[in-house]
């Protein structure tokens, strides 16, 4: 019977090996059929949004990018200063025709406040054909007149202008602003001491004494000296001070800081001079007691009469 009972087992173990090798291959083969279904989908999912997208693109440039009823045809130019808007639109690099969804308002807000004359820009679509540009212009308040070399043996004297915040800038040329051409304004206060390695346009200068000077020149025009006197001259030179030199010959020194404080005092000392008919001849409002003051008998200096204060100009608009 031992002998009798081995075959049997050998067929059972060879059927029982078969099965397994059969549902092995089954489920191998159903797995590579589910395989290759979720790569088709795949396939076929990113097809068609290939498709889909190239479709949209197509329809983007015929209906919008490229549709004439979309070309500008108005170039809005709204500024709160005296640079002519045909020259803002030269600058900003814009030409009608273009059409207004291709443009790049980023590129033509960057271009325009690259130019140092300009503060910011805000660019806006008015659809259908009207572009709008908002300029903010920096207003100078005072200048710098540098010698520089030009050739071999030549030597120009260059100007720059400043805003209030100390920016550089090259002067406008007569031809690009609102104003006629002859028409002639107040000259600007002029700063000493400044280094000609910084005067590069669209810089700000951060020196203390220059920060200083332009915060004299704007607190000036609402200070109780304004309109009494003229700002001439402001030398920065000094590492603690400043000297003002004004239209009627006086010599002014100021600190750098407390500057409203100064300036009241500045006008108690003028109405005591005027009482004693005596004009300033120099001033140290630097020194906090018995400040040092020096007169002359009024007509003594022949000194310019003082014009009202320039004042930062109204916010206007030109289109």
């Amino acid at each position: 019977m031992w002998f009798n009972r081995q075959p049997k087992n050998r067929r059972q173990r060879r059927g029982h090996v078969l099965d397994v090798k059969l549902r092995s291959n089954q489920v191998r083969a159903t797995r590579m059929r589910y395989g290759a279904m979720a790569l088709g989908l795949m396939f076929g999912t990113v097809f068609g949004i290939y498709v889909f997208w190239r479709a949209g693109q197509w329809a983007m440039n015929r209906l919008v990018y490229e549709n004439r009823a979309f070309a500008i045809q108005q170039i809005l130019v709204q500024t709160d200063g005296v640079i002519s808007p045909d020259q803002l639109r030269r600058w900003a690099g814009v030409k009608t025709g273009e059409n207004i969804f291709a443009l790049d308002l980023a590129r033509v807000k960057r271009d325009l406040e690259m130019v140092p004359l300009i503060s910011f820009v805000s660019v806006e679509r008015i659809l259908p054909r009207t572009l709008r540009l908002h300029v903010s212009e920096r207003e100078p308040v005072a200048q710098v007149s540098v010698l520089r070399n030009h050739g071999s043996n030549e030597v120009m004297v260059s100007t720059f202008h400043l805003d209030p915040d100390g920016f550089v800038m090259l002067p406008l040329d007569p031809r690009q602003r609102v104003r006629p051409v002859g028409q002639v304004e107040d000259p600007l206060p002029v700063l000493t001491g400044v280094a000609l390695h910084e005067l590069q346009p669209g810089r700000k200068l951060e020196s203390p004494q220059v920060q200083a000077a332009m915060r004299l020149i704007t607190e000036f025009a609402h200070s109780p000296m304004a309109g009494l006197v003229d700002l001439k001259s402001i030398d920065t030179g000094s590492p603690e001070v400043l000297v003002v030199t004004t239209g009627q010959g006086s010599e002014i020194t100021f600190g750098l800081n407390g500057l409203d404080h100064q300036m009241r005092r500045w006008r108690t000392i003028h109405d005591r001079g005027q009482q004693l008919n005596k004009s300033l001849a120099t001033l140290d409002l630097a020194v906090s007691n018995n400040i040092p003051v020096s007169w002359l008998q009024v007509g003594v200096v022949p000194g310019s009469s003082p014009k009202a204060p320039k004042t930062l100009r109204t916010k206007r608009k030109n289109v």
